[in-house]
Order: C-alpha cells, then sequence, then structure tokens
C-alpha cells in the first residue's frame, strides 16, 4: 500500500507544479505566443520519439515472447502467431495515431 501512497503523492506533487502555468491571465497571453510557436515543433518531436521508443519496445517483446512460446509449444504456433500479429497492430495503431496527434499540433496556427 505504500507504493500506491508515494505514486498518488507523486501524481498530485506533478499536478500542483503545472498550476502556476494555468495562472496567467489571457491579456499576458498574446505576450508568449512567439515563445510557444519556436517550441511547439520541438515538443512534438520529442513526445513522438518517446511514442516510437516505447512502440519498438513493445513490439521487441511481443516478437521475442511469441519466438519463445512457439519454441516451448510448437503445437500452439498458429495460434501465438496470430496473437502476436495482432498485438503488432494495435502497437502500430497507437504509433500512427501519435504520428497523427503530432502533426495536428504542429500545423501552423
Amino acid at each position: 500500500m505504500s507504493k500506491m501512497r508515494m505514486l498518488f503523492f507523486a501524481v498530485v506533487g506533478i499536478l500542483m507544479t503545472g498550476m502556476t502555468a494555468f495562472a496567467q491571465g489571457a491579456a499576458e497571453a498574446g505576450d508568449n505566443a512567439s515563445s510557444v510557436s519556436k517550441y511547439r515543433a520541438l515538443a512534438a518531436g520529442v513526445g513522438f520519439a518517446i511514442a516510437v521508443f516505447g512502440g519498438a519496445i513493445g513490439q521487441s517483446r511481443i516478437g521475442a515472447s511469441a519466438c519463445e512460446g512457439a519454441a516451448r509449444n510448437p503445437g500452439a504456433a498458429g495460434r501465438i502467431q496470430t496473437m502476436m500479429i495482432l498485438g503488432l497492430a494495435l502497437i502500430e495503431s497507437l504509433v500512427l495515431f501519435a504520428l497523427l496527434v503530432v502533426f495536428a499540433v504542429v500545423k501552423p496556427s
């Protein structure tokens, strides 16, 4: 239970640090528009890199587990391969969704 409590307080602490970003008034928001647009593409690229990295790790773990499962039980290789292809398709769709989100963020306003 202490791990859950630690995770809860970590999340609350992170969320509380973001409150100062929302404290900015509407009149002051126009001054920061140019500086925000400078870093928008950089932040989108870093976010997509994280998404691709996570997808690549997930796909490699699925492939390794499928090979190990087929080696342990050759009779179930067909079912294992079907589940592996389904998992790979779902992971790839999440990475492509992240790419669409990046394009939506970088779109000039």
